[in-house]
């Protein structure tokens, strides 16, 4: 029998689990769901048959059952352990033990003036026999390029007895950082059993001669601010609150860029002068979400010809599971800002609330904590589109959806959920649901998919295309031959601003 449902929630399973950066521990450990669609990923990838096929479905019913109860430092040890064994190695106890540790610090972002504490711990209790002292090296190598003559790593401090349980007794490091350069390290801490190496583990730390008193001095100026920029000045600090809190990943984020942008707009406004009017191509803005209580971010483009009293249509982008707002300016060749030039659009990204928020679909969600996360993900759409078209002469009948992965998981949802908005929808790589297509219906679509995508299967876009064309909806479908799961945006970007160029909103795109 065929179950597209059950189909739906594979594909979707297996996009919650691959685009995790790496296997390395962050201040926020690397986000359950990326980490899951990169194994999912490199599983569908390896095609494992024998003995492997075997070990593999066992995993898979241990992690069922981890997530069912909960315990995710089991669900983090059972996902390390299939991916070891699907780089054709073997799982032992010292790779067991390896995976358990994590590096954790009440505050990454680090002013080097200070005393700056850590701890080592473990999230889960490795079966390895620990049968001599356990020795730790602490070290700290910079991240940037540094000045010739500098030494590459620095060591802090060595420790001759490390406790056998680090759940029940962490490793507490008080560290000096005073000789450590400005800007992002690796924080290092190396385990040895006698002459055995046991693993290490890392946490990436942000280094900042004198933070506190800019982080001051900044929080001072938003204070004097008009209340349109404040949330521009004031977003480096709530950011920073949110990764040392483990709310947020580190990833992506410049501190001593975003410190001196944040300045500049603090710097102009204290002058009277508002940054942002009149300005045309590429930058980021910022809010304070309601609700959430948080900052944030969102790129804007708006292009060289934009005229306030002409109205301009407004593309909003919609990026993938893991990466943020700005994907789609920064990534696929930084093709889309130069098209959104070439056609005179307006173009938006928000964040979506979180990596994963998931803009407010409804597929997979697992608790009440993830639906929430994806109310707040799609209030940020909402809001975004809504700043967009206070700040922007926006013509209603010319708004148009595009995203890739999550972001096309999105697109279809909001679509359905807000039909008489969009002008068209575009999305690459994604699965839907085919019942919502009817609400969809007077919506011009352009969908583009690879049939070699190991992530997303194309039979979810084949899905939702094959019922656009049984209800009649203005359909193009790309299907890449050969396409993977990224490199089919990029090639088809122009295809698709054309596409979206030659549509306007109906008048009434809802099913009745």
């Amino acid at each position: 029998m065929d179950r597209p449902h059950l189909r739906l929630a594979a594909a979707i399973g297996a996009l919650l689990v691959a685009l995790l950066p790496t296997w390395a521990v962050a201040q926020a450990l690397p986000n359950l769901s990326v980490l899951r669609v990169r194994y999912n990923t490199a599983r569908t990838a390896a095609r494992p048959d024998g003995e492997l096929k075997v070990q593999l479905e066992a995993l898979d019913a241990e992690m069922a059952e981890a997530s069912r109860l909960g315990r995710s430092g089991e669900l983090r040890r059972l996902l390390a352990r299939g991916a070891t064994l699907l780089d054709g190695r073997p799982w032992t106890e010292v790779d067991e033990f390896r995976h358990s540790l994590v590096l954790r610090a009440e505050r990454v972002f680090a002013d080097s003036t200070r005393p700056f504490t850590v701890r080592l711990e473990q999230i889960y209790a490795p079966a390895i026999a620990l049968t001599a002292p356990v020795a730790a090296s602490v070290t700290l190598r910079p991240l940037l390029a540094q000045p010739p003559g500098t030494p590459e790593t620095l060591t802090l401090t060595e420790v001759s007895r490390v406790p056998r349980d680090l759940r029940e007794s962490p490793l507490v490091l008080d560290l000096d950082l005073a000789r450590a350069a400005d800007g992002p390290h690796e924080l290092s801490v190396s385990l040895t059993q006698g002459e055995q190496p046991l693993g290490q583990v890392t946490l990436r730390v942000t280094v900042q001669r004198g933070l506190d008193a800019r982080l001051a001095a900044l929080s001072a100026a938003a204070a004097k601010a008009p209340e349109a920029v404040r949330a521009d000045i004031t977003y480096p600090l709530d950011f920073m609150r949110k990764v040392n809190r483990g709310l947020v990943e580190m990833t992506g984020f410049d501190l001593g860029r975003e410190l001196d942008a944040a300045e500049a707009i603090g710097a102009q406004a204290s002058s009277g002068r508002n940054p942002f009017d009149g300005r045309t191509g590429d930058f980021e803005r910022h809010y304070l979400l309601e609700g959430a209580n948080e900052i944030m971010p969102y790129r804007v483009f708006v292009p060289a010809k934009y005229r306030a009293e002409t109205a301009m249509p407004l593309v909003i982008a919609l990026h993938g599971l893991g990466v943020n707002e700005d994907s789609f300016f920064d990534g696929y060749g930084r093709v889309a800002p130069k098209l959104a030039e070439d056609h005179g659009f307006l173009m938006a990204a928000p964040l979506g609330f979180r990596v994963d928020g998931f803009y407010g679909s409804r597929l997979m969600v697992s608790d009440q904590a993830e639906a929430e996360r994806r109310d707040y993900s799609e209030r940020d759409v909402l809001e975004v589109i809504s700043r967009m078209r206070a700040a922007y002469n926006v013509d209603p009948n010319r708004i148009y959806l595009i995203g890739h992965s999550m972001g096309a998981i999105g697109t279809w949802a909001l679509g359905a959920k807000y039909p008489d908005m969009w002008a068209a929808l575009a999305p690459f790589s994604g699965v839907g649901a085919p019942a919502t297509v009817t609400r969809m219906k007077g919506i011009a679509q352009i969908v583009v998919h690879g049939d070699r995508d190991n992530t997303v299967n194309v039979n979810g876009s084949r899905a939702m295309v094959a019922e656009m064309k049984k209800l009649g909806v203005d359909v193009t479908y790309i299907e890449v031959a050969g396409g993977t799961h990224l490199d089919v945006v990029m090639p088809n970007l122009p295809k698709v601003f054309e596409f979206l160029a030659t549509r306007r909103r109906q008048a009434a795109a809802t099913a009745p």
